[in-house]
């Protein structure tokens, strides 16, 4: 009764979604979690601590925008003190004091110029994020298909490994009934372990990839995990061309490069413009022994000295180098997008080789050495060449649109956006 009880509590927390409810919801839930692509790109854009960086620096953009656009603060100063006038027949004494106002002014052309360099700051700052979002993405969609390709090699290993112990079980029933040689029964057992040491390479190979791709989450998907999904299919018509003109005119990274080539022109600009000194109007009150006075005026540094030739060189010199690290990062884009544009078309070509005949082939063979050495009319290595073909032949066409699948992710981070 009291169990029954305790039942009927519980199950009523849980409807009204009261605390305690969870623990129930928890022992149900599985213990790995599947996730599949688009969970994990939320997930690493969620907890990247590289995505959190960059938006960091859009922040530090924005500051600098605020600051670009502040007024010089004015200057107050002030003292006073006991003084008397020193003459016996008047023995005058007052607290003397003296205040002075001073208000920078700042000429137009370099404040404006100022101020357009900090908007292309943050302008190239918000295309950054972009850039590390995009090429974000694109190393988890590579890391998912590096795993599920993983995971595929995995289960194929598996399945080998199942398939020989059959043929090893196969062979010792041979050998007891006299139809076979202990030599056929040590080459099987050979091809087990084998087989096994391939499963070991797998799994090796599983963990890698699993650590990979939940490193790019911050480690938000656990240490026992577990991926759904597929790979990518063929997308015919990849133009590289079209996509390099695309880039060009897209792409964060030109953005990004672009702005900071216009802040640079606008730093070299405020440069110039500060070759000019800012005025300082001056206001001053003044009162002493017998006299009281206010004065106004004007400060002015003169530029004879020196005239920022410093400051503009170097501003010229980063230009310079903007632009041209502007150029180079065309160049890598055009070459980036070129080279995976081949490898799409590349491996579309591999794929329908495997899916029009090659596939179909070395199941077909697999399948007919079976028969023959169940009834004798192929060998013990017969049987174990096309077993080894078809596995090769699974994995070569799992690998095939792996490839196809990590190659379209990496041009379209080349691109900037999706195809």
């Amino acid at each position: 009764m009291i169990a029954r009880l305790v039942c009927s509590l519980i199950l009523a927390m849980a409807a009204a979604g009261l605390p305690g409810s969870g623990s129930l919801a928890w022992a149900e839930a599985p213990a790995t979690a599947a996730y599949s692509l688009p969970d994990i790109l939320a997930l690493a854009v969620l907890r990247n601590p590289t995505l959190a960086g960059a938006e960091g620096m859009v922040k530090q953009s924005q500051g600098q925008q605020i600051a670009a656009g502040a007024y010089p603060n004015p200057s107050v100063s002030g003292n006073a003190g006991r003084g008397a006038i020193r003459d016996p027949s008047t023995g005058m004494r007052v607290t003397e004091r003296t205040f002075t106002v001073e208000q920078p002014l700042e000429w137009t052309g370099k404040r404006q110029a100022r101020q357009e360099a900090a908007d292309a700051g943050a302008a190239g700052a918000i295309a950054a994020f972009e850039d590390t979002r995009l090429t974000l993405l694109a190393d988890v969609k590579v890391a998912f298909y590096q795993l599920l390709f993983a995971q595929r090699d995995t289960d194929l290993a598996a399945q080998n490994v199942t398939s020989v112990e059959e043929v090893l079980r196969t062979v010792h029933a041979r050998v007891a009934a006299g139809e076979a040689t202990s030599f056929d029964s040590m080459k099987a057992g050979v091809e087990v372990q084998k087989a096994k040491k391939e499963v070991a390479r797998a799994n090796s190979t599983l963990l890698v990839a699993k650590a990979r791709l939940n490193t790019l989450t911050a480690g938000s998907l656990g240490k026992e995990f577990s991926i759904q999904g597929d790979f990518q299919s063929p997308k015919p018509g990849v133009n590289a061309e079209t996509l390099a003109a695309q880039a060009m005119a897209q792409h964060p990274a030109v953005r990004r490069l672009s702005k900071l080539a216009e802040q640079a022109e606008h730093t070299l600009r405020y440069e110039r413009e500060a070759r000019v000194p800012n005025i300082s109007l001056l206001g001053s009150y003044h009162r002493e022994a017998g006299d009281e006075s206010v004065t106004a005026g004007l400060s002015m540094p003169l530029p004879i000295w020196y005239r920022r030739q410093g400051e503009i060189q170097s501003a010229l010199g980063a230009k310079h180098r903007a632009d041209a690290e502007r150029l180079r990062q065309q160049n890598e884009l055009e070459q980036a997008i070129t080279q995976h544009a081949q490898e799409v078309r590349t491996a579309q070509d591999q794929l329908q080789v495997f899916e029009t005949g090659l596939l179909k082939q070395a199941e077909q063979t697999l399948t007919l050495a079976r028969t023959s050495f169940r009834h004798g009319a192929a060998s013990l290595l017969d049987l174990l060449d096309a077993q080894r073909v078809y596995r090769q032949t699974q994995l070569e066409y799992a690998q095939v649109r792996a490839d196809l699948s990590i190659a379209l992710a990496r041009l379209e981070r080349a691109v900037g956006a999706s195809l």
